[in-house]
């Protein structure tokens, strides 16, 4: 059987076509290049002297899975930096060869299950109920409510567990009981400085860090000489303090657990398998990024052309026989590769936004020693 192999110069007409998954076959530039590396190639592994035992289509696809391992390396590193800004994106947003603005937006939704407990946001809705007081001899045994018997939910809570998170149980603050703007001085305030002076008049005399003072020690006092209002929460059995002289409806806020638990699931972007980085457009890959394509075409080629090679371990030739450099050109070829992955990681990580920062504070710390170091003009004027 007659198996063409690379026999001269290849033109870009050559490509289009004869690729394994015809990536970069629209775009010209790329044929271009295909043809101009196969060619390089094959000059650097001896050809016209030496006979190359590679198709044309072989040497076309070392290239192309040169660009598509460049791509994916580089891609890698991207998704490993921008993941976390780019959670929550449509999984066809192409964040190939763009830069990405960071923001805070997925930070504030890690923060949500913290806003659920704390009342101050989240995904969670906080849900009103309420229980109606009643008064009684037995004070004491008397203001213990069962929730599940005696509560009123704004919706039905049948068979599902609620959390209590807030109740309404507390008299109006003792500042705005005894003190009233809109009232004059009475005997009660004396004790707290205030029976020489309205408190409307005051304002523009004395700085607002003395009501406030005057203000807490006035809360102090309720609280540690007066009896506060106050409750128990144990299961679902709720006791006020103290006993109501009337009845009333005691308002509390509550959350459903299985809301809590329900998993929120979105058509987004959300780890490393979905988020849009994509082939690269060869075109817009720069010349370092082409050379190190280059190169590493022909370390691919060199493990090829050894598996080739490899099958014969020596051919014969007129009164002797010659070996085969097939071992040797597959052990060259995985060196070449290795390095020329570890290189480009090399230069990934070194420009990462943290050695990048860490190397911009080294250059700012640096001009500042020099400057230091520079004599100051001193002008008399």
């Amino acid at each position: 059987m007659d198996i063409k192999i690379y026999s001269g110069s290849i033109l870009p007409g050559d490509v289009s076509g004869n690729t394994a998954f015809a990536t970069y076959d629209t775009e010209v530039s790329y044929l271009t290049a295909s043809a101009n590396t196969s060619n390089w190639v094959a000059s650097r592994l001896g050809f016209p002297v030496m006979d190359v035992e590679l198709q044309n289509s072989q040497i076309f696809d070392c290239f192309e899975e040169a660009i598509s391992e460049y791509a994916a390396q580089v891609n890698r590193f991207n998704i490993r930096e921008n993941l976390l800004n780019a959670r929550g994106e449509a999984t066809t947003t192409d964040l190939t060869h763009k830069n990405i603005i960071p923001n805070q937006g997925n930070i504030v939704k890690l923060s949500k299950q913290y806003g659920v407990e704390a009342g101050s946001g989240g995904n969670v809705d906080w849900r009103t109920g309420h229980i109606t007081t009643s008064t009684g001899s037995d004070g004491y045994w008397n203001q213990t409510y069962d929730l599940d018997l005696q509560a009123v939910f704004s919706q039905s809570v049948s068979g599902t567990d609620i959390e209590i998170k807030r109740v309404f149980h507390q008299q109006t603050p003792a500042s705005a009981r005894r003190h009233d703007p809109r009232m004059g001085t009475g005997t009660s305030l004396s004790s707290f400085g205030w029976g020489s002076s309205l408190a409307g008049s005051s304002y523009l005399s004395l700085p607002l860090y003395d009501d406030l003072l005057r203000i807490q020690q006035v809360e102090f006092s309720d609280t540690v000489r007066r009896s506060m209002y106050s409750f128990e929460l144990v299961n679902n059995k709720l006791r006020i303090h103290p006993t109501p002289t009337s009845a009333f409806k005691m308002y509390f806020q509550y959350i459903e657990t299985d809301d809590r638990d329900t998993l929120i699931t979105e058509a987004k972007v959300s780890d490393f398998s979905n988020i849009g980085y994509f082939n690269m457009t060869f075109g817009a890959i720069n010349t370092p990024g082409r050379q190190w394509i280059k190169k590493y075409t022909l370390a691919l080629a060199k493990t090829v052309l050894g598996s080739v090679r490899g099958k014969f371990g020596s051919i014969p030739i007129p009164g002797s026989e010659t070996s085969m450099d097939g071992d040797t050109l597959r052990s060259e070829g995985a060196s070449e590769q290795e390095l020329l992955i570890s290189s480009l990681r090399e230069d990934l990580e070194a420009a990462s936004k943290r050695n990048m920062m860490e190397r911009e504070n080294e250059i700012n710390t640096f001009q500042q020693e020099m400057l230091n170091k520079a004599p100051l003009n001193i002008y008399i004027g």
